[in-house]
């Protein structure tokens, strides 16, 4: 598991490399000039001590991190900024704990009820767990495109495009909304945690029929609207007919059989249910042979 380590100030160490190294320079040059080998060889460890020092010093950025292992074995991992001083025989690496986005390519697959589609996400990830990342999985940036990709392909054949071949879908991909962002952080959460990655967003991005079956789609799509329409305006046709024929009989303007109800109430619906606008005729006759 992930150790934080929090190792100590590297300026104290920066000092005594620097004095080291200005004590060493001394010391070869005047030993060089009064032929004490003595003087040289102090300079030379001062120099190697030098050396020494500033291989352990150790800058970390803000909102970045050093996983160490020695000889092997790990240590654990910083994540404050600054400057610090370490084992000098630790081998260290990078790691970023900024957050990044993925922007996943469009893929082609099919949904639930067997239609190709074209899906792409979005994607917000960063590090959490710098011993996963570093050591479970091999390279943590490629196992999230990878991992991400196989998610997608999994909620799209896990849910229908749309209700209209499946009425009793209770979430589509293209009505799900929220909830489908919810399900689709869900998958993903559980396929990178193994690498210490944390979801902090996935939404869909690019959500459309493949193009050799778009245009059948949308015909289809038109047709279910206009049918749809169509049964609203015949509703509303037939209660506008009730009222008027009640409103004509409760003010006795005028009395019809059922002959003269039938042609009313046929004249009416052609009205109200025409897509253009009917052309008056006047009567000047009279209801009665």
């Amino acid at each position: 598991m992930e150790k934080n380590l929090k190792p100590m100030s590297g300026y104290l160490a920066l000092v005594i490399s620097l004095f080291l190294f200005i004590v060493g320079i001394a010391l070869i040059i005047n030993g060089g000039n009064s032929d004490s080998s003595f003087m040289v060889i102090i300079g030379i460890f001062c120099i190697i001590a030098f050396i020494f020092f500033m291989k352990g010093l150790m800058i970390i950025q803000p909102n970045h991190s050093r996983v160490l292992n020695f000889f092997g074995k790990y240590v654990g991992s910083v994540k404050e900024n600054g400057l610090f001083f370490i084992n000098p025989l630790y081998s260290s690496q990078k790691i970023s704990l900024r957050s990044e986005n993925l922007q996943g390519q469009t893929l082609k697959v099919n949904d639930k009820m067997g239609n190709p589609i074209e899906i792409a996400v979005v994607i917000v990830w960063k590090v959490g767990d710098t011993y996963k990342a570093a050591f479970d999985v091999e390279r943590y940036s490629d196992f999230v495109k990878m991992q991400s990709e196989a998610a997608v392909r999994h909620l799209a054949m896990s849910f229908p495009y749309d209700n209209l071949e499946d009425e009793h879908a209770a979430i589509t991909l293209r009505e799900g909304g929220d909830k489908i962002n919810a399900i689709l952080e869900q998958e993903l959460t559980d396929r990178l945690s193994k690498a210490g990655i944390v979801i902090q967003e996935a939404r869909i991005s690019h959500l459309a029929y493949a193009s050799e079956i778009a245009g059948a789609m949308l015909q289809r799509q038109q047709a279910t609207a206009i049918v749809a329409a169509r049964s609203k305006i015949v509703e509303g046709a037939v209660g506008m007919v009730d009222m008027a024929l009640k409103k004509l009989s409760e003010e006795n303007i005028v009395e019809l059989d059922d002959e003269r109800k039938a042609a009313m109430v046929s004249n009416l619906m052609v009205v109200l249910c025409g897509e253009k606008a009917a052309q008056p005729i006047l009567n000047a006759g009279t209801l009665y042979n």
